[in-house]
């Protein structure tokens, strides 16, 4: 069984990963009825709880390293950009992990597999998953491709007035947001739009003005606090 390219040895932990649980209650009260007393049905809340430690790490990684000068709190504020829920969701539909979960009949029925929220932990889930049976490289892959691979889908609050702040703190005036261009259908468009500070610029990207905004002021803010 293979997932972003991934083959796992053993091909139990994926099917784990992807069994909500609805489902194994399900297979449990059947069993049950069937007088095959308490058999035991594995789900993936235990593995979301691991995918979830091992996602915050490779993203903290991969920032600490991205953003050699970058204060500890806006950080943090720029990692919870990029595990949102909305993110993972994401990842997880391009994987299609909604057509391979096992669901509860009844969980199914309300289009359970196309829920962020669902689909968010069963990715969470299979990055575990592929920890257990890997290690971290693949994950590092998977997470990099899949969620650290453009700008937060989340918002990062906190970017736009930290830049406001900084640069009043250096008697500078406020970033001029300019939008450079738009393409792409109407319901995924992608934006790009500079800040433009002193004469200088700072590119960012979204799926909307204010995503491609933050983006670009996060951008603008790490290079002024590595600069001497």
């Amino acid at each position: 069984m293979t997932v972003a390219g991934y083959t796992f040895k053993d091909p139990s932990l994926l099917e784990t990963a992807l069994t909500h649980s609805s489902y194994a209650n399900e297979r449990r009260c059947e069993c049950a009825e069937q007088g095959m007393g308490h058999t035991r049905s594995p789900h993936n809340e235990r593995l979301e709880f691991l995918g979830d430690a091992v996602l915050g790490f490779i993203a903290a990684e991969h920032l600490y390293r991205q953003y050699p000068d970058m204060p500890e709190g806006d950080l943090t504020k720029l990692r919870a950009g990029y595990v949102c829920e909305r993110s993972l969701a994401a990842a997880a539909r391009r994987l299609g992990l909604g057509e391979s979960l096992r669901l509860g009949r009844g969980e199914k029925a309300g289009g359970g597999g196309a829920r962020d929220s669902i689909l968010a932990d069963a990715f969470e889930a299979v990055l575990a998953a592929m920890y257990l049976d890997g290690g971290l490289e693949p994950c590092r892959g998977m997470v990099g491709d899949g969620v650290l691979n453009g700008p937060p889908a989340g918002p990062v609050r906190d970017a736009k007035s930290r830049l406001q702040e900084v640069l009043q703190g250096q008697g500078k005036q406020g970033p001029l947001y300019r939008t450079v261009s738009e393409s792409g259908p109407e319901h995924r468009k992608t934006f790009i739009v500079e800040a433009v500070i002193d004469g200088g610029a700072a590119r960012g990207t979204g799926h909307s003005k204010k995503q491609a905004e933050q983006d670009a002021a996060g951008k603008a803010l790490a290079t002024l606090l590595k600069d001497p």
